[in-house]
């Protein structure tokens, strides 16, 4: 948990708070996208996370993705910006947020993946055979996915 969540926490408890964060659809060569298994919910997202104070949104992916995934991803495309009511979520410890999340794609990455304590497995996907069990907050952007990649 980032520090700036963790100060707004110790003012608000676990009432519901506005977080804005960032993620990565990740594009290998074949078109898979890369999906985390989650350690706190046991479900698949694309790695990402909080954007701190001050920091630049695709500095935050960027730094999101290589804190989650040891890869360094070199160039960024909007994807696409998600919020409201169905980005809404209650972490299994109880905290609430209301999430606002700038979602990106790249293919331009280098490294290998090595997954940190936030995660319990990575996989590349096919777009048609996405695991059913997405983080809650993740759905809306794993449905326009396949909108635009399937239709």
């Amino acid at each position: 948990m980032k520090e700036y969540v963790k100060e707004m926490r110790k003012l608000v408890g676990s009432h519901p708070i506005m977080l804005c964060g960032t993620n990565v659809i990740i594009f290998n060569n074949q078109g898979q996208v890369l999906l985390l298994k989650r350690s706190d919910n046991n479900c698949w997202c694309f790695p990402g996370g909080a954007i701190e104070l001050g920091e630049k949104v695709g500095d935050a992916a960027k730094r999101e993705v290589l804190e989650e995934t040891g890869l360094q991803v070199n160039t960024l495309e909007l994807f696409d910006v998600f919020s409201g009511q169905e980005l809404y979520y209650k972490y299994p410890h109880g905290d609430e947020v209301y999430n606002v999340v700038i979602t990106y794609t790249s293919k331009d990455y280098i490294g290998e993946i090595s997954i940190n304590e936030e995660s319990t497995s990575a996989c590349f996907f096919n777009i048609e055979e996405l695991p059913s069990e997405i983080s809650p907050p993740e759905i809306p952007i794993v449905e326009e996915l396949k909108r635009r990649m399937l239709s």
